[in-house]
């Protein structure tokens, strides 16, 4: 995720960032180990690999893209983290290729099952990866947060296209393949024997509101993210968040 520390980039990854905090933290007091082995599927750039990194844990991240695990590279050697961060190409259907099954107290799989043919076995092997009573982190994208921006932006009919398409898109410029609901992302994660311990809708508001609000107005970008953060726990507005967030534990 983008270094929580920027105002900017903490409305968007603010919520998904202190529910994977917290989670790790619990694995920390669980294990008695302060560093944990954390894998995160296609990572880019190390967006989260390298503030995870930060806190002492090591983080190998799998990413289809070379050009971006070199961007991972140089960004882990600018903040000192190098040791603690490993970048290896791939992809989650093939992730049992290049790392090891069960080897991991945490699993990333943040903006892949988007793009990936099979979601159910990205779902799969990513807590194959996990270790007895690890922690899984998945985020992919809304449905009803697409709707409501299509429409805003005044294309209705392709707002209400993206409400009775399978896949959840609005025609074929989109550039997401696919998007789900809460229902859908829990229901992948239950059939795997994983726990959802928790549900969060990202970006509820912020890809709603007027970038220059926030940044002209006192106040606005912290009561901004505490009514995101207040939001995101909420049923009633993860049918309309841009991103979903769900929280597993793989069962020992």
């Amino acid at each position: 995720m983008p270094d929580p520390m920027r105002p900017r980039a903490s409305l968007r990854t603010a919520v998904v960032w202190e529910v994977l905090k917290d989670a790790l933290d619990r694995r920390v007091k669980a294990t008695g180990r302060e560093a944990l082995d954390v894998l995160d599927t296609g990572g880019g750039s190390g967006n989260f690999a390298v503030p995870l990194a930060r806190l002492g844990h090591r983080v190998t991240v799998v990413d289809p893209s070379p050009n971006a695990l070199f961007a991972l590279e140089r960004r882990a050697a600018e903040a000192e983290v190098a040791d603690r961060v490993r970048g290896v190409q791939g992809d989650v259907l093939g992730l049992f290729d290049v790392v090891e099954r069960g080897g991991y107290d945490a699993v990333l799989c943040h903006g892949v099952l988007e793009y990936v043919e099979d979601p159910a076995a990205g779902v799969r092997n990513a807590v194959d990866a996990l270790r007895a009573e690890g922690a899984l982190s998945l985020l992919a994208a809304g449905l009803g947060g697409a709707v409501i921006a299509r429409a805003l932006a005044g294309h209705f009919t392709e707002a209400r296209r993206a409400l009775g398409d399978p896949a959840g898109r609005w025609g074929d410029g989109d550039p997401v393949p696919r998007r789900f609901t809460a229902e859908q992302l829990t229901e992948l994660v239950a059939a795997t024997g994983v726990e959802v311990g928790a549900v969060h809708g990202v970006r509820v508001f912020a890809d709603l509101v007027p970038g220059v609000l926030v940044d002209t107005e006192p106040g606005a970008l912290d009561a901004l993210l505490k009514l995101e953060a207040a939001a995101a726990e909420l049923p009633a507005f993860h049918s309309v968040a841009t991103q979903l967030h769900v929280l597993g534990e793989k069962r020992a």
